[in-house]
């Protein structure tokens, strides 16, 4: 089946042939659409490409950073601004995918992959889209409960809070082959503190269930306390509930309960 390419001086115009045309997908890095393509996915007959510069903008000068959907990783890591989010766009594929692979289209990426929007959900961050209903901005844990339902708007940022320091956030992805595979399960941990107390804390995972989710109980666990061995070990038990992880190639829903909370254990306390 012939596939048209419709390419776009600017986003809103990119975003209006989205939302009029169900079979449309938006090309950025290609690393999810063209390997669709490539696969046989008769669902998709039109691409959409915009050459808007602001889909590349960097915002990293003040405490809220601001990125481009269309910002890659290799980008991200080229920013000095950007170190907080260094570990998670280099745990995404090997240089190829890191030079193509774009902030926007890791929110829509299937497990075992999305790594950098388990970061981003950690770090409450905001997606703005526009679409049929004009641009908004939405929650990335509202986006990403929608997500199937987003194939139909344009991602053109997202922004998060600079974490205070480099202790208040961290990063992990457990991988069999690294630093390229698929992740087994992927943790992120955004923990602000006052008064030497933790106050509002973020735990997110991947591969844990069908999208990137919260590990709530384990940040209630972690609320109004010292971040001392027994709320680490209060917050690593608590870390299965909610999840549903599934099976896979690269390991079983019974293996990933069992190490998520180990993985959290060692991201809490600091482990390598």
């Amino acid at each position: 089946m012939a596939v048209t390419v419709k390419t776009f001086t600017n986003a809103s115009e990119a975003a209006g042939a989205l939302s009029s045309d169900r079979s449309a997908r938006y090309l950025g890095g290609g690393t999810l659409v063209m390997r669709a393509l490539n696969e046989g996915d008769v669902a998709i007959s039109t691409i959409v490409r915009a050459q808007d510069q602001a889909l590349t903008r960097i915002d990293a000068s003040g405490p809220r950073i601001t990125l481009g959907a269309g910002v890659t990783f290799a980008r991200v890591l080229a920013e000095r601004d950007l170190a907080f989010l260094h570990a998670p766009a280099r745990s995404i594929g090997g240089p190829a995918v890191r030079n193509m692979g774009t902030v926007g289209g890791n929110l829509f990426a299937p497990n075992p992959y999305g790594d950098f929007t388990v970061a981003l959900l950690a770090l409450d961050a905001t997606i703005a889209v526009q679409g049929g209903f004009g641009s908004r901005d939405i929650p990335i844990e509202e986006f990403l409960q929608g997500r199937e339902r987003q194939a139909g708007t344009l991602v053109l940022s997202v922004s998060c809070t600079r974490p205070a320091s480099s202790e208040a956030f961290r990063y992990r992805k457990i991988a069999r082959i690294k630093p390229k595979g698929g992740s087994v399960i992927t943790l992120a941990a955004h923990l602000p503190v006052s008064g030497g107390r933790i106050a509002g804390p973020r735990i997110a995972l991947g591969s844990m269930a069908p999208t990137q989710i919260r590990a709530r109980a384990a940040e209630r666990a972690l609320e109004g306390r010292s971040l001392d061995a027994a709320t680490i070990a209060a917050a690593a038990s608590a870390a299965t509930e909610g999840t549903s992880p599934s099976d896979n190639a690269l390991g079983s829903a019974w293996y990933r309960r069992e190490i998520v909370g180990v993985h959290l254990r060692r991201l809490l306390s600091g482990q390598e």
